[in-house]
């Protein structure tokens, strides 16, 4: 299983933060942002990790990670030029790939849960992870039936069928790649995850699973604002453990 981070895009609802900076080396209380993405993969045992950055910030990424032997790991970097897509990652990261499974986690995504055996268990086809939220007209959105089976993925519906919101997780295996080349540009000019998840799901090849803990999409100043919160209660609670 490898790895990817997609830290891309210009971050343009958190300016003018992103001015000077990338959105995901923007402090979640005392870490990068990107580091609690990174923390994710490593705990379930990943350790071939491509960081995909924008051009603007690049050298910020690698002095801030370095090449991954500080973590045990080994880092990969590649440019996304132009954010077209979640999807574009994997076209970006084919050689990267090349025949094996791989997990893509957004480089703006905290979660509380542990996906180790989520990770570890997976074998092929696709797996991807929901959660209950407010506010699904932002988000990619999951149907069920009555079996909690997924039988429909719509992007930023108008009208959701579901409140359950796709989160930044997706883990595939290496026909991905091909997948992915086989899409046309969105209306929005992307290549989107949810058509990919689609193709998937066509194949009756995706798993859907539930996201238990806290969930951050930290593309908006309230999102960062909880997740903060969140990251300084869970680091004093582990602080007073240790005492």
């Amino acid at each position: 299983m490898k790895g990817i981070i997609l830290a891309g895009g210009a971050g343009t609802r958190l300016y003018p933060l992103t001015k000077v900076t990338s959105k995901q080396l923007l402090p979640v209380y005392n870490k990068p942002m990107i580091q609690y993405p990174l923390e994710t993969l490593i705990k379930a045992g990943i350790r071939d990790i491509l960081i995909i950055v924008a051009p603007d910030h690049a050298g910020d990424f690698l002095k801030c990670l370095g090449s991954g032997r500080e973590y045990g790991c080994h880092f990969t970097y590649e440019i996304q030029d132009k954010p077209e897509g979640i999807a574009q990652a994997f076209m970006i990261g084919e050689d990267f790939i090349d025949q094996d499974n791989v997990t893509l986690i957004l480089g703006d995504n905290l979660y509380e849960d542990d996906f180790s055996e989520a990770i570890k268990t997976f074998k092929s086809g696709g797996r991807i992870f929901a959660k209950k939220v407010t506010d699904p007209q932002r988000f990619g959105v999951v149907e069920f039936d009555a079996n909690n089976k997924a039988i429909s993925i719509e992007e930023k519906p108008k009208v959701p069928k579901s409140n359950y919101s796709v989160t930044g997780l997706y883990i595939y295996d290496s026909t991905v790649v091909d997948k992915v080349k086989a899409l046309k540009f969105s209306d929005r000019g992307e290549l989107e995850i949810t058509d990919v998840n689609n193709l998937y799901l066509k194949e009756g090849s995706l798993d859907v699973a539930f996201v238990e803990g806290k969930w951050f999409d930290t593309g908006t100043f309230e999102s960062m604002h909880e997740a903060i919160s969140f990251a300084r209660d869970r680091h004093l609670a582990k602080e007073a453990r240790s005492l």
